[in-house]
């Protein structure tokens, strides 16, 4: 029986897991094939195209991080009404509340993206004054500014898979992602040449196409949305009828997450920073390298909203006792997961850093990804690790423990060993990483010591 009950606990993770994980590749998927795409043009395409990539993560993740918990509240609104209603499906009164959740959601997404799209042409029109290279400056600032009408479509995207995955309904998009992965692929070379009398955009052309995809992945995924005979009665997107209670409500559990998600995209995009300063190679390698290891990281956010939506229920059904239980089932997929790559990483790092890297790449930018990859391995435990302690706080509706931790573990702790290891070592560029990789560290100690706590 013992068996059959975990056995069910890993299967009910994995089916709510996986299509999150499905959506967060189609979005990744996006930037890789940018990527992919801008060593098609060059080592300095790479740097400086790689550079506004990392900086729209930085922006996007904030963004995402203002209204992950609206799956939470979805949850534990469906799971009281189930409850009360003592027949496993949810009341009239939870379905209103679900509705009224929708509604106010989407507003709140819509100003966040309007936000961030505002910072981010803001950065871009900053990037002389951290010291990159002219070149590269150029570069990045023509993509940053094709990327932040992408915005938009992310977001609401985020807002229906949240209130889908929240009801247990995360649906699939397997079939929507590769062929997402096809058409960004297209478009990329049709804006970067100019093909079918389009004028040749270069390096914002990538950042183009990107935008386009992001409102086709929305299109697909909102139909499916509506033709789903249990989501279909809670399907309100009538953001102008928002609740101005229920914002504040979203606002209020979303902020802290923003900026939890912020934080840990900032220590990264510093990083980035940092590696440009010891030139566009090193740069590059660390783009190509971090771009292996963020595709990877997107399975952790699956399990770690996955486990967070199980927890959340738990909690609303009175049953907080499973949460290490749930806990313990995202930890031993999570780490499975990382040594399978982990032995990929260390057997065939050419074969992998070639997705991206053409054949007339610089041999020393291939040298040196194959390096950093070393790093990856550490980086992507200590990152996945504190990702899903984070949500199984956030379950347990604790959404400020992960904000004070990161706090500690990325600026007490990681950029000042980014600083120390780089120069005071003279590590260079690898000084980075190592310094990058304590701050994660850091922050996973911390996170799992409160999760102890909570659940005692």
């Amino acid at each position: 029986m013992e068996r059959a009950r975990t056995t069910d606990g890993y299967r009910t993770l994995i089916a709510l897991a996986a299509p999150i994980a499905g959506i967060q590749l189609a979005q990744v998927a996006l930037t890789s094939v940018d990527l992919a795409m801008l060593g098609l043009i060059g080592v300095s395409a790479v740097a400086g195209g790689g550079l506004a990539i990392l900086l729209y993560n930085q922006i996007r993740t904030m963004c995402v991080g203002m209204v992950t918990g609206v799956g939470n509240l979805v949850a534990t609104a469906a799971g009281a009404g189930e409850r009360r209603a003592g027949t496993g499906e949810t009341d009239d009164q939870a379905r209103q509340e679900i509705r009224t959740l929708l509604r106010s959601a989407l507003l709140v997404a819509t100003l966040t993206a309007a936000a961030g799209a505002a910072v981010l042409c803001g950065l871009a029109a900053a990037l002389p004054l951290l010291g990159q290279k002219p070149e590269i400056v150029s570069l990045a600032r023509a993509m940053m500014f094709a990327l932040a009408g992408g915005l938009f479509p992310m977001i609401w995207l985020n807002v229906l898979r949240q209130f889908a995955v929240g009801l247990r309904r995360p649906g699939s998009l397997l079939a929507v992602t590769l062929v997402s992965i096809a058409v960004n692929a297209v478009l990329n070379l049709v804006f970067i040449h100019g093909w079918l009398g389009m004028p040749a955009l270069g390096v914002a052309g990538v950042g183009l196409s990107t935008t386009v995809v992001q409102f086709f992945t929305l299109t697909v995924f909102a139909m499916a949305v509506r033709r789903d005979a249990q989501l279909r009665p809670m399907v309100s997107l009538a953001a102008w009828r928002a609740d101005p209670q229920v914002v504040r409500q979203i606002v209020r559990h979303g902020t802290p997450i923003c900026f939890t998600y912020g934080s840990e995209a900032a220590i990264t995009s510093i990083a980035t920073v940092l590696m440009g300063l010891f030139g566009p190679v090193m740069l590059a390698a660390s783009n190509v390298a971090n771009q292996l290891a963020y595709i990877v990281y997107q399975v952790n956010i699956g399990l770690s909203q996955g486990s967070s939506i199980l927890v959340s229920r738990a909690v609303a059904h009175e049953e907080e006792y499973r949460a290490r239980a749930i806990a313990r089932h995202a930890f031993t997929l999570s780490w499975t997961l990382m040594a399978v790559v982990s032995l990929a990483y260390l057997a065939i790092p050419q074969v992998l850093l070639s997705v991206f890297l053409s054949g007339g790449t610089d041999a020393a930018v291939l040298a040196t990804a194959s390096s950093l990859l070393l790093f990856a391995i550490a980086q992507q435990y200590s990152k996945g690790t504190q990702n899903i302690l984070v949500g199984l706080l956030r379950g347990l509706g604790d959404t400020k423990s992960g904000l004070r931790s990161t706090l500690v573990g990325y600026w007490l702790v990681g950029v000042p060993a980014m600083v120390l290891c780089a120069y005071g070592f003279g590590w260079g560029g690898w000084g980075v990483w190592a310094g990058l990789c304590t701050g994660f560290a850091a922050t996973a100690v911390l996170l799992g010591r409160r999760f102890r706590q909570r659940t005692a």
